[in-house]
């Protein structure tokens, strides 16, 4: 089944068609610097009516005159059968083409990192015919985001890091120093790489706070994911309630109940209030704000926030 966080995990590595040759090296493999790389055509599908694609394909040129093939993979599962598909994809390609092929596996899930990062053989028990070895890119191979200036000067990896690390423990501080990083650069890169992350994390806990925080930050303020968000609040009466008839927009809040909907419009309104009044929001209280679902919790601070004057007062017994 083909996710919104698959497309992302190999879509990446078209965003920027060098990338690859980074993660590599991060790994200790040692390739050119490419001169020239080229998207083929993923359709490996013979005369025999049998489809086979692979995610996506890369043609590259080294500025040393090498040519070789860089087949991109997102997997988001175990799946017994894909080591097979992979020996398929890699002998075909280089009958095709005539060139190496490396093999390059995304992936979120620790599970199946795992898994895919060995060889796999194929063949009777004591002579495998056939060995592919995919390079396995996830959450153990690529260190959590740590340096907001690091990540700034490469985007493309840093937003890959982000990717990889949805489900892990430290994705809330990774998360924090990516948005750091991308309100330093120019704003119409900064867009393409906080859409294709929101695409990455998607659905998960990861992504409502990458969501929340491209909605209230005035670095994403003309994303299509904040108007998404700010269009469902507007729709469902949040967005407008607590700015334009604080009283009215509470009792309309609480009238559609505990939705997971609702605390994303309750955010959004929150951080319209403490802007209106002037009321700095430091980057740490800004994430772990935009990551509260506690629709009690918000409605608190938001009482607090239309007369306060300072963000402890609205955070009381919070920080």
């Amino acid at each position: 089944m083909v996710t919104a966080p698959h497309e992302a995990l190999h879509r990446v590595f078209l965003q920027d068609k060098t990338l690859y040759a980074r993660v590599l090296r991060l790994f200790g493999v040692e390739v050119g610097e490419p001169a020239e790389v080229r998207e083929e055509k993923t359709d490996l599908t013979e005369a025999r009516p049998l489809e086979r694609r692979v995610d996506n394909l890369l043609r590259v040129k080294d500025s040393g005159g090498g040519e070789y093939l860089v087949a991109l993979e997102s997997q988001t599962r175990v799946d017994p059968l894909k080591p097979a598909a992979w020996a398929y994809y890699a002998s075909f390609l280089m009958s095709k083409y005539g060139v190496p092929v490396v093999l390059l596996v995304a992936t979120q899930s620790r599970r199946v990192s795992a898994w895919a990062d060995r060889p796999h053989d194929h063949g009777i028990a004591d002579w495998p015919t056939l060995t592919v070895r995919p390079l396995v890119v996830g959450p153990d191979t690529l260190a959590p985001l740590t340096d907001p200036e690091a990540a700034r000067r490469d985007l493309a990896l840093s937003a890959l890091t982000v990717m990889t690390h949805a489900t892990s423990p430290t994705v809330g501080a990774t998360i924090k120093v990516m948005c750091a990083a991308l309100r330093d650069s120019a704003e119409t890169e900064a867009l393409v790489w906080a859409e294709l992350i929101a695409q990455g994390l998607s659905k998960s806990p990861a992504g409502k706070t990458w969501r929340n925080i491209m909605a209230v930050d005035m670095s994403f303020w003309s994303s299509p994911v904040s108007e998404e968000i700010r269009e469902e609040g507007r729709a469902e009466g949040r967005a407008e309630g607590r700015a334009e008839g604080r009283a009215e927009g509470r009792a309309k809040g609480r009238a559609e109940g505990r939705a997971e909907g609702r605390a994303e419009g309750q955010v959004l309104s929150l951080f319209k209030v403490l802007r209106s009044r002037g009321i700095d929001v430091p980057d740490e209280t800004r994430t772990r704000i935009a990551s509260c679902t506690d629709t009690a919790t918000l409605d608190t601070w938001m009482d607090r926030a239309l007369t306060a004057t300072t963000l402890p007062e609205v955070l009381r017994d919070e920080e």
